[in-house]
């Protein structure tokens, strides 16, 4: 390669990791509600609040766009993604279409050292929530509830689906935080549903695993949605 053509990569590499931090750091701090779903926002707020420059800011505003997590409102200027009932249903719609897809190719396609490890970490946080919820094992439960979404998904091996199954994460995640955090009485009936899902897995029954994944999702959406469960 050419010095010439070798600067000319460099070059265009820089840019695209600022672009990256900035939407790492942009989401980052919207899902630690720093910046607030619904606020309007400018560029030199996104500045300050990322600490990147100016340029990778106004790289990152397309993005934020085209993944929906901002939107343009004439004569008010930028708007982040505002949580209303048709985000709920649009993002849990897409989420219920991809997951139990994505279950059907899991349950025939999952090692059994996968499934294994899904069921030991699972038993694990059960066993102590059926004693008491502290904080601490609240951040783990979460960490396993996302975990097993995201296992579901990326197996597919397809980085487009596991791509656009991110942002529509980040959404989700933003109306947990208005509608459907996982609270402390949620985790041990949590968890039950994520074993019966699992059960389906280690039975290498794929129309089992579609039918728990969608009730599992179904009842997370009427949260959100106020309808009892």
């Amino acid at each position: 390669m050419s010095g010439a053509g070798a600067t000319s990569e460099l070059s265009a590499a820089k840019p695209a990791k600022l672009r990256d931090r900035a939407y790492e750091s942009f989401t980052t701090r919207l899902l630690a509600r720093e910046i607030r779903a619904g606020q309007f926002i400018s560029q030199r707020e996104l500045v300050a609040i990322t600490g990147l420059p100016l340029g990778a800011i106004r790289e990152l505003i397309p993005r934020l766009e085209a993944d929906g997590l901002i939107k343009t409102v004439p004569q008010r200027g930028m708007q982040v993604c505002h949580v209303d009932m048709q985000l709920v249903r649009n993002a849990f719609q897409f989420r219920l279409f991809l997951e139990r897809e994505a279950a059907l190719l899991f349950a025939a396609d999952a090692t059994d050292k996968q499934l294994a490890e899904l069921r030991r970490v699972h038993e694990s946080v059960l066993k102590r929530a059926r004693k008491a919820v502290t904080p601490e094992l609240m951040a783990e439960a979460q960490g396993v509830d996302y975990g097993l979404h995201d296992a579901i998904v990326d197996a597919l091996g397809n980085e487009i689906i596991s791509n656009a199954y991110r942002v529509n994460s980040i959404k989700i995640r933003l109306i947990r935080q208005e509608y459907t955090r996982l609270e402390p009485q949620l985790v041990v009936p949590v968890m039950s549903e994520h074993l019966r899902i699992i059960e389906a897995f280690e039975a290498r029954d794929p129309t089992r695993a579609a039918s728990a994944i969608e009730a599992h999702i179904s009842r997370s959406r009427n949260r959100a949605l106020g309808i009892a469960t």
